[in-house]
């Protein structure tokens, strides 16, 4: 007899794409990752070893064997930021994508993470769902989400034409305009995404949250996370392409590649926004088993920055490129960078005054952006831990103050713009 009569009922008769994803979901998210019973997780585990002998669609047996690797990721002694977020789970963009292709995967993925942060809260004001029941926010905080969120989904959803009355008042860039009622904006969006997804998606987005513990909180917490890796990865796609127009002696598409980039980053901003609405109390409490899971092991943050220059000796032999193995060997095997491609370049005669001027401008207007975000970043850690460690084998709000002053490039100053310090 297992855990949950669904699990023996499957057991019985197994097939990868009848397994009872919503009873597991459900005892996981009414306790939290961390809390889940050592029966289930032996049952899941049995699972798992029937896995191999399954037959059926590959994409189904795809899913669950990725749901299970982050179900089983405590278990198994090998949790962390990756299956902490559940970013297998997710079509992210990565460094190896072609920048035509990583746009419109970023945007797509970021709008559905976000509206989903926002059904939440808009599930909880409505009292539709009791998920994550514990240091619920007051009401004023959603609809202070709302607005934020939805900024951040108007200029990607406009790009990848979202059809549909969803889209009445979010459209049309970066304007300041915003949906008179934005509670009733979501309920239109989530119209939009419901037909947008196939059911393997459908099924893939709602398994990529298992927070630790059951605070409101975490939910909008892991939706924000997830999202700033889908722009990273954008932006390491984008940084190669910019690494090879140069090589391939087409500044001016390296220069427009930077230019999106700067905009992605950019129209991310509203995220840190939403992080700041988070309770401090709330986020210290779920934190407290997230240990080992850190933004430390992100690999898309490390490909952008080991795309724009080649990390110092220290800093690549250091924690931080050690726990993305697979990053550091790229830079060990000679992945070149813009700033040396830039600088070979340059030496070699193949870049005149006008396309060298735009190539340094445009390098420090997206390194001054970077450094913006950084500086963000570590503002709301100080917000939210103070003087305490960080987790994932960090030292905390000090790691990420020294990190901040690393250069993007060191051949070129950032362009900084007095004012522009980012949202708190």
């Amino acid at each position: 007899m297992t855990f949950l009569p669904e699990l023996t009922k499957w057991l019985s008769a197994p097939e990868p794409d009848t397994f009872p994803y919503d009873a597991v979901l459900d005892e996981f998210h009414r306790v939290g990752k961390h809390f889940v019973a050592d029966d289930l997780l032996t049952d899941l585990a049995e699972v798992r070893s029937v896995l191999p002998g399954l037959t059926g669609p590959a994409a189904d047996r795809l899913l669950l064997e990725r749901f299970l690797a982050i179900a089983l990721d405590k278990w198994d002694g090998c949790y962390d930021y990756q299956t902490y977020l559940g970013l297998s789970l997710l079509q992210l963009p990565t460094v190896d994508y072609p920048p035509e292709t990583a746009h419109p995967a970023r945007d797509r993925l970021v709008v559905h993470l976000v509206l989903d942060a926002l059904r939440f809260e808009r599930d909880v004001l409505d009292g539709s769902t009791d998920l994550l029941p514990e240091m619920r926010p007051a009401r004023s905080v959603a609809a202070k989400r709302f607005r934020l969120g939805l900024r951040v989904i108007r200029p990607a959803a406009g790009r990848i034409g979202w059809p549909g009355a969803g889209l009445s008042g979010l459209s049309g860039g970066s304007g300041p305009a915003e949906p008179a009622e934005p509670a009733d904006a979501v309920r239109r969006l989530s119209a939009a995404a419901a037909v947008d997804l196939d059911p393997i998606e459908q099924r893939a987005l709602r398994l990529s949250v298992l927070p630790v513990w059951v605070a409101h909180d975490e939910y909008m917490f892991i939706r924000v996370l997830q999202s700033f890796e889908a722009t990273f990865g954008l932006l390491a796609a984008q940084l190669r392409g910019a690494v090879a127009a140069v090589a391939g002696n087409r500044p001016e598409e390296a220069v427009r590649l930077l230019a999106l980039s700067e905009v992605a980053l950019r129209e991310s901003a509203p995220l840190f926004s939403l992080l700041a609405t988070m309770q401090v109390e709330s986020f210290r409490t779920f934190r407290e088993w997230t240990e080992g899971a850190s933004a430390i092991q992100s690999r898309n943050y490390k490909a952008v920055e080991s795309l724009c220059r080649v990390p110092d000796g220290p800093r690549l032999d250091a924690v931080a490129y050690r726990e993305v193995p697979d990053i550091r060997q790229r830079v060990l095997d000679g992945q070149p960078s813009l700033e040396e491609t830039v600088n070979a370049a340059r030496a070699a005669g193949r870049l005149g005054p006008e396309a060298l001027g735009g190539l340094l401008r445009a390098m420090g207007s997206f390194a001054a952006t970077l450094q913006q975000w950084r500086q963000t970043h570590y503002r709301i850690a100080v917000r939210m831990l103070g003087t305490r460690t960080g987790t994932g084998y960090t030292e905390g709000t000090p790691y990420l103050d020294e990190v901040r002053r690393i250069p993007v490039f060191r051949s070129v100053d950032p362009a900084i713009r007095p004012g522009q310090d980012g949202p708190p």
